[in-house]
């Protein structure tokens, strides 16, 4: 199957935006992934790939497998060298639990690759509200917030309540029953009464960093 046509990179989102093309791998097929990549290593290029499945990767010639830093956890994965360090902890990740890790870690590898190092904070949830508040003062350091939760997700409305910086409240799909896949987190955030708290879709870590990076650029 021949895809070279069927593939049209963005390869100067970074100039117009400042913010790279991102490859989002569910639902493509490894001849498309493969040829996205060849591609981007024909231009001598760097690129993000997110929801990268390990069956898509083992999939992948060897050669491709040991060029990506491939993260299991996030499903992310880095063709080439991330951005060079911009910033230290300029962007504090909170996930309400360890269930929330996988969306953290989205986000976090996403800024990563965007040249921040974030500060990742676990499992700080309010069903045990003492442990954020233990953690308040670093959190406060922070220019950004992205706080992720599912469940209730009464996290990011906590959060807004308390620190002065934006806050990007990303719901994840964690949950029992109620939880219905994320909506009653995603309808949480939106209905949250602390004022000016920011809301991407479920699960979207990607989207939360990103939001991230425009707030650290404009104020920059």
């Amino acid at each position: 199957m021949n895809v070279t046509n069927e593939i049209m990179l963005d390869l100067k989102r970074r100039e117009r935006t400042g913010l790279d093309e991102a490859v989002y791998c569910a639902g493509k097929s490894v001849a498309h992934l493969l040829e996205i990549i060849k591609q981007v290593e024909a231009r001598s290029g760097r690129m993000l790939l997110t929801r990268l499945q390990q069956d898509q990767f083992i999939e992948f010639p060897e050669a491709y497998q040991n060029a990506l830093d491939f993260d299991l956890l996030s499903g992310t994965a880095f063709f080439g060298d991330p951005h060079p360090q911009a910033g230290l902890d300029r962007v504090a990740i909170i996930a309400a639990g360890t269930s929330d890790a996988a969306v953290a870690r989205e986000a976090s590898r996403t800024l990563i690759f965007s040249g921040e190092k974030p500060m990742e904070i676990t499992d700080v949830g309010v069903a045990g509200l003492w442990r954020l508040m233990d953690r308040l003062e670093e959190i406060r350091s922070a220019k950004v917030v992205v706080a992720v939760a599912g469940m209730d997700a009464a996290l990011p409305t906590v959060l807004a309540g308390l620190v002065d910086a934006p806050i990007i409240g990303v719901p994840t799909s964690v949950g029992y029953g109620a939880a219905e896949g994320g909506q009653t987190a995603l309808k949480a955030m939106l209905a949250s009464c602390a004022s000016g708290l920011a809301v991407t879709n479920i699960d979207n870590g990607y989207g939360g960093a990103s939001a991230a990076l425009r707030i650290l650029r404009a104020t920059s």
